[in-house]
């Protein structure tokens, strides 16, 4: 049995490594805002949610549109999704607690036979329900993932089926003794042991009087022969143990049905949440249009930084670009303009379209990636063995090292740790060697020599983007195509923090 609301031909891979890097974009991204708001106080749905998020990104557009037709069914299904999650775990909880199962399981075959029947009644229990759901609901699910999962357990859980495995766990228990065949083996020890169908009813006495029952040898034990009863319950188990293992593996198959569907849904339960709490501050969403990698597209209206709202608990600023066939994204402007906020919607938008679920924007359309890069400015500390320069371009060659063509790199006040000009000078050269190998880049800087230049040169596949200011240096906090300019306003934010001194040096 498969849930397959992740993938549509594999389980989740809950065992997957995060990247390398995944401690920066956490940092960068902000993520953890996100994923706390995914997962609430639960710490499996922030765990399922990180590795979908980070460890999960999807190269395949059709992978991605089969997990957002999930998604939108859980957002017109809400409690029904939480009820079949709440049975996931509660499936989970019944062998987390059940005393026998397992605990004598490498010695002693009739308590692992006991205990495997006594959990998969209880399975049977949880599946009862799950198809009770199914039989209820799987008319108001669209997607092919919960479609294909509802008519699972229509088919295979019939009530034959139901009656049948009640049958086999009834006879298991064995009421009426243990039948079980041996041959003698090399020096006369015991081979070959095999259990076998108890007989049928027992016949009345006068026809088991007179009937021809084949020839037998009885034994019987004395009730003060330990040593014979221990070696009977030996041979005892030896004839249950084939029987013990089969059921605690079906067991084991059913749990682990459980905990995939617990593990499946619980992104999608995590999507729910965000998607709720997005909407009580009236911020919108919408499900992206994923692009084939390489097709160079950006396009989108009323993108924000989810984090950002988050953070505020109200709605925040949105940007519309088109940057279709844009390699390059050049941003500069005014201090506190936004250019940061920007920056992070557009890590966050790629990370939740890569992972199949909706992004914080009226409309988003982007080609996928094959990487997600961060290189943001780090503010000096303690533990830094070398200056900052040295420490950033130690992080670009490491991520030099990792990227890939068509992947997605963010930066964000690279190499201002040094001159204007230096840094303009190794900002141009690392830009134009990824950009030859086909690395897709938004990049926030004050460095007008280089941010200029590649105006100057009128790049087809380069888009200029700058923090709007208005005339009386308020920001709107919004971008707008336009070329860079020498001056970031500084002496705005001057003004407003000290206004004393401000008036001061006016009147002066």
């Amino acid at each position: 049995m498969k849930a397959l609301l992740m993938h549509p031909d594999r389980d989740f891979d809950l065992n997957q490594q995060a990247p390398r890097h995944e401690r920066d974009l956490r940092q960068d991204l902000e993520l953890d805002t996100l994923l706390r708001a995914m997962a609430g106080e639960d710490k499996f749905l922030f765990d399922v949610a990180r590795k979908a998020l980070l460890s999960g990104l999807q190269n395949d557009v059709e992978t991605i549109l089969y997990r957002q037709e999930i998604v939108k069914d859980c957002l017109k299904n809400p409690v029904v999704v939480r009820d079949l999650y709440d049975l996931a775990v509660e499936a989970i909880e019944i062998k987390r607690k059940h005393l026998f199962f397992g605990t004598f399981s490498r010695h002693y075959p009739e308590s692992i036979l006991s205990g495997s029947i006594e959990l998969l009644q209880l399975f049977m229990g949880m599946i009862r329900k799950l198809k009770g759901i199914a039989d209820a609901q799987a008319g108001r699910f669209e997607s092919r993932g919960f479609t294909a999962l509802f008519a699972m357990f229509q088919t295979e859980f019939s009530d034959e089926y139901f009656a049948c495995v009640q049958n086999h766990l009834k006879e298991l228990k064995f009421r009426a003794g243990v039948l079980v065949s041996a041959e003698l083996g090399e020096g006369n020890e015991g081979a070959n042991y095999v259990l076998r169908r108890a007989r049928g009813k027992m016949p009345n006495w006068l026809k088991w009087v007179l009937g021809n029952w084949p020839s037998a040898y009885t034994f019987r034990i004395h009730q003060r022969d330990e040593a014979g009863a221990r070696t009977l319950s030996e041979l005892r188990g030896r004839g249950l143990n084939l029987a013990a293992n089969a059921l605690a593996q079906s067991a084991d198959h059913i749990l682990s049905f459980f905990e995939m569907l617990r593990a499946e849904l619980a992104f999608h339960v995590s999507c729910v949440n965000l998607h709720g709490k997005l909407a009580a501050m009236g911020m919108p969403t919408s499900f992206p249009r994923p692009e084939a990698i390489g097709a160079r597209r950006h396009r989108f209206s009323g993108l924000y930084d989810a984090c950002l709202a988050l953070s505020m608990g109200r709605g925040v600023v949105s940007n519309a670009i088109d940057a279709d066939g844009k390699s390059g994204v050049i941003i500069t402007g005014a201090n506190q303009g936004g250019k940061s906020s920007f920056l992070r919607s557009i890590g966050l938008a790629q990370v939740m379209m890569q992972c199949g679920m909706f992004v914080a924007a009226e409309a988003f359309a982007a080609e996928l990636c094959t990487g997600l890069f961060t290189h943001y400015r780090r503010e000096e500390d303690a533990t830094m063995k070398s200056g900052k320069l040295d420490e950033e371009i130690k992080r670009m060659s490491e991520i030099v090292d990792a990227i890939t063509p068509n992947a997605l790199l963010l930066l964000n006040e690279s190499f201002a740790s040094t001159n204007e000009r230096e840094g303009s000078e190794i900002a141009r050269q690392v830009v134009c060697a990824l950009l030859e190998k086909h690395i897709k880049i938004f990049f926030v800087t004050h460095l007008y020599e280089f941010a200029h230049g590649f105006f100057d040169r009128k790049i087809k596949d380069a888009i200029f983007l700058r923090a709007e200011r208005r005339a009386d240096g308020t920001r709107t906090f919004r971008l707008v195509e336009g070329e860079p300019l020498e001056t970031s306003y500084g002496e705005d934010l001057y003004r407003e923090v000290f206004p004393a001194e401000t008036e001061k040096l006016s009147e002066g």
